[in-house]
């Protein structure tokens, strides 16, 4: 009798070992899901850093270059923290902020003079968002890298264009037409 009991003591261990291997194969799986809504979220969250420290970069050129006698924009982010062309304390911005997303070094888009229009990140990783940004970012929308996003301040023109005359009655208390008005 002593066999009977021990074959079925026997199948209880097999199956208590395959209830424990299901178990961790599950709880594996159920942690490798986890893992990647979390790195996804990771990204989400730098994505929008860089986002944000991308437009303060280019807020503070914008600064920079509208500030001091001469329109120019910095040689170095340097320039951005302390002012060299003012003799006081004048900062564009307060810290230099490292690319999210690379944990590093800035991309910097150069223009005349070896100046610095903007920045970028050196990432070649693949944005998750791809539509809905800010007028001032919408050229980043359909972008397939980061370092496609790039952060430049464009000064804004301030000619306009001349004023055409525009005939209408004439006569006391007559006004000109606006364009695309008929009298």
């Amino acid at each position: 009798m002593r066999t009977g009991n021990l074959s079925v003591t026997r199948s209880c261990r097999g199956l208590t070992y395959l209830g424990l291997l299901l178990t961790i194969a599950i709880i594996g799986a159920v942690l490798a899901s986890a893992g990647i809504v979390w790195h996804t979220q990771a990204q989400r969250e730098r994505e929008q850093e860089l986002l944000f420290v991308g437009d303060q970069i280019r807020q503070a050129i914008g600064r920079y270059y509208k500030s001091g006698g001469a329109r120019q924009f910095p040689q170095t982010l340097d320039e951005l923290l302390r002012d060299p062309r003012d003799p006081g304390v004048v900062r564009h911005l307060r810290k230099l902020y490292h690319d999210p997303i690379t944990s590093g070094e800035w991309g910097l888009v150069r223009g005349p003079g070896d100046r610095i229009l903007g920045v970028y990140s050196q990432s070649d990783e693949r944005p998750i968002r791809q539509a809905n940004f800010t007028p001032a970012d919408a050229a980043f929308e359909g972008r397939e890298k980061y370092s496609e996003w790039q952060f430049v301040y464009v000064p804004k023109t301030t000619r306009r264009p001349p004023a055409t005359p525009v005939s209408g009655p004439k006569g006391v208390g007559a006004s000109p037409l606006l364009p695309g008005t008929k009298p």
